[in-house]
């Protein structure tokens, strides 16, 4: 077991280059897997989900290769339908080859992924979308079995806006026969992304990015070749690390629209942040100013982003209120905060964070991906050394974080336990 080791007290400057998007690259991958020949997905981040999606994909029988920070997959021949639980729990986000492999091969055996330390995350909108395609749904041993003989377009209205399950839809779509009109779809840059992608593979896809898509199925699609959009999640939480450093650092491919929620809110609490050309470049305040913020599907703020952000409120200069409104589980972070000296209460589903807390280091657990980078924000900000266990949750979503704030200045380092 490793972890990470933080002296904090420096304010941190310079540049930093955001690594390819997790929840991008991992779609894109499994894309690949509806059409024959040779498909290349470029600037993917070297990430433990990345590595279980690469595994996935070779056990359905796809040929993976990697140059440099590109992955090469050949879909031709698929030996397998079955995605293994013993994949699927590591890596919820495996249930995306459940649409590709539907219309592709007519028949997908999926592990239902269950709950995670966040919340229960049901794929259920999935899967009645699936139904409106016309595939028969059978759930057997804690596995979805879909078959299809062919996809039917169809109009589905889905009761939330659910990322996966519209990366899902689209993607078996694509394959359908007939128009498919996907209401109240997700809307963020990954799904654009996706949607790009499919149709520089010979889809016909449009309206990504509003709530409603329309896909005109095609008989065959062609290999994809594309480049993984910055991670708009991990641009966000180094432009924290420098507003709660009080440090000066232009985050380079960090997307202004992709960040508006997020940007609205820093510049409420006093931070100073500009555009330049290939990025953002984030001031923090001598003072920070108390923000309320409520999470909300994009272009909301992030769900992703919470935890960052209650780090940064620990040192704001009054009382600040989080409400938590996507997952009913991600208040987790806020005692090994508090184990650092911070003045928070949890109310309902909202945090109130009395802040200019003097934080101080101490031995701290991660207990999901996001509240282990909220710890080593705090961690950057607080007297004395923190250390940070169970750093295997932040290897799946961030990529040498690291070395990339050793490189602005900060004292950090990767140790065995």
């Amino acid at each position: 077991m490793e972890k990470i080791v933080i002296k904090g007290g420096i304010s941190l400057a310079g540049e930093v280059q955001v690594s390819g998007a997790k929840n991008s690259a991992l779609p894109l991958l499994f894309a690949t897997l509806l059409a024959d020949g040779r498909s290349e997905i470029c600037n993917i981040p070297h990430l433990r989900d990345i590595n279980t999606a690469v595994k996935l994909l070779r056990e359905l029988g796809a040929e993976v290769s990697f140059t440099a920070d590109c992955i090469q997959v050949d879909a031709t021949k698929i030996r397998s339908i079955e995605a293994s639980y013993d994949l699927v729990k590591t890596m919820r986000a495996s249930v995306l080859v459940l649409g590709p492999l539907l219309a592709r091969c007519g028949h997908a055996r999926v592990s239902l992924p269950g709950g995670c330390a966040i919340g229960a995350r049901p794929i259920n909108l999935h899967l009645k979308g699936l139904e409106a395609l016309g595939a028969t749904i059978k759930l057997d041993h804690g596995y979805v079995e879909a078959t299809a003989k062919q996809l039917r377009g169809a109009k589905i209205s889905l009761d939330m806006p659910t990322v996966g399950g519209t990366e899902n839809l689209l993607m078996a779509a694509s394959l359908a026969d007939g128009e498919t009109v996907l209401e109240n779809a997700a809307r963020e840059p990954e799904i654009v992304q996706l949607a790009e992608a499919l149709n520089s593979m010979g889809a016909k896809i449009e309206g990504a990015g509003t709530a409603i898509i329309h896909v005109q199925g095609v008989e065959k699609l062609q290999p994809l070749k594309c480049s993984v959009i910055p991670d708009r999640i991990e641009a966000g939480t180094f432009m924290i690390a420098a507003a709660i450093t009080g440090g000066n650092v232009l985050v380079r491919g960090a997307v202004q629209a992709d960040q508006e929620a997020l940007i609205s809110k820093m510049l409420e609490a006093g931070v100073k942040i500009y555009p330049e050309a290939d990025g953002l470049r984030v001031i923090g305040p001598q003072q920070l100013k108390p923000v309320d913020v409520r999470t909300g599907v994009f272009p909301g703020f992030p769900t992703d982003m919470q935890a960052q952000f209650m780090a940064l409120m620990t040192k704001a200069e009054g009382t600040s209120r989080i409400s938590e409104t996507v997952f009913e589980n991600r208040f987790m972070h806020v005692c090994e905060l508090q184990r650092m000296g911070a003045d928070i209460q949890i109310d309902g589903h909202s945090a109130i964070i009395r802040g200019n807390s003097n934080l101080t280091g101490a031995p701290v657990m991660a207990t999901d991906l996001r509240a282990s980078a909220s710890l080593i924000l705090a961690g950057l900000a607080a007297e004395n050394t923190t250390e940070v266990s169970r750093i295997y949750h932040l290897d799946r979503g961030y990529e040498k974080i690291e070395k990339k704030l050793a490189a602005l200045g900060a004292d950090v380092r990767r140790e065995q336990e």
